[in-house]
């Protein structure tokens, strides 16, 4: 067992053109002030982070490293969440993700898709220059759209858009393999892969690739009714990152899983910050801790209804206080009579 490292905090809710969140020395001063000994970076956010210079400057990583480590912070992982959302797009978002990519690209998915897949490699160079391990990303989405089987779905459509899927990511998962650094793909509705079975199906197509892994975040199996503590005995060994997100599912008469297309406040469904929700979070610290698990607990900061910097900074403490200092003996080590083979052959009535 290990202790899980913490607290940490993902930045990308919390950067912004005004002061303490739009540069990157004065954003990583204010997360240690609200107790955090870690940040997740969103390497698309310019005011904070050179993802360019990160992937072919070692001193240019060191020296953003050091600037966090002057205030108590480390830098726990890159996040490329939104690049990786880019990789495969369905028609039907291709206006709605287009913000997300780089001027020069945009109207143009098979450009998008290669600008998509150049920004996760450099990443996963970057993160090696910065010494990382993990990084965060989400898969993109062919088959989401098909996701309700009505009208019936015809043969092969699905299995051809996971076919797709494993195509455009083998590459980048090799060169991951080649970084030493996990991709940990967050299991998210809107994503092909959006649970165990879909991340099954993704897994066998890239050949159960060492580096295929996964983020664990609760809060989007609490919305689709997922059992997350069961998640994690079948996944733990592909867990390779953490976020703390809380939620709850308040279902009615009037509507459940799928929201009735209202806003987050009023949804059945809906994001709360840690604590405020249902989540189960001292059973997932056990598990984990169980389980091994060696990397950061990380604070998502998102809720429907609590301002973000007090989330932020009840966040820390709660992790915190989840944290599992693991034990280095036994509870019943005093009652323990030594070890005597002799001693252990009478008392089973085998001398």
């Amino acid at each position: 067992m290990q202790t899980i490292k913490g607290p940490a905090l993902f930045l990308a809710q919390f950067a912004g053109d005004a002061a303490p969140f739009n540069s990157w020395d004065s954003i990583t001063k204010w997360a240690a002030d609200c107790g955090y000994t870690g940040v997740q970076v969103p390497s698309w956010d310019a005011r904070l982070f050179d993802l360019e210079k990160a992937a072919t400057s070692k001193t240019y990583c060191d020296d953003f490293k050091g600037q966090a480590a002057a205030h108590g912070i480390a830098v726990t992982e890159l996040s490329t969440h939104l690049q990786g959302q880019l990789v495969a797009v369905h028609p039907a978002y291709d206006t709605a993700f287009d913000g997300f990519a780089a001027p020069s690209v945009r109207g143009n998915p098979a450009a998008r898709a290669e600008w998509a897949v150049d920004q996760v490699k450099k990443a996963l160079t970057a993160s090696k220059n910065l010494g990382l391990t993990a990084q965060a990303t989400f898969s993109g989405a062919l088959a989401w759209p098909y996701l309700y089987p009505w009208p019936q779905r015809p043969a092969g459509l699905v299995e051809e858009a996971f076919d797709e899927l494993a195509r455009r990511w083998t590459p980048i998962l090799n060169h991951a393999e080649d970084c030493g650094v996990d991709l940990a793909y967050e299991i998210h509705p809107g994503e092909d892969l959006h649970d165990g079975i879909s991340y099954e199906m993704f897994l066998e197509r890239v050949g159960n690739h060492p580096r295929a892994n996964m983020l664990y975040d609760p809060s989007h199996y609490v919305l689709q009714h997922l059992d997350y503590l069961d998640h994690i005995d079948i996944y733990h060994d592909r867990i390779a990152m953490f976020h703390v997100k809380d939620a709850e599912l308040n279902p009615t008469g009037r509507q459940g899983v799928y929201g009735g297309f209202q806003s987050w406040v009023n949804r059945a469904g809906r994001f709360r910050s840690p604590g405020d929700g249902q989540v189960d979070f001292t059973g997932i610290f056990s598990k984990l801790t169980q389980y091994g698990f060696s990397g950061w607990a990380v604070v998502e900061w998102e809720c429907c209804l609590k301002h973000p910097e007090d989330g932020a900074r009840e966040g820390a403490d709660f992790v915190r206080r989840h944290i599992i200092r693991v034990t280095e003996k036994a509870f019943d080590d005093f009652a323990g009579a030594g070890t005597d083979r002799a001693a252990n052959r009478r008392m089973l009535g085998l001398d």
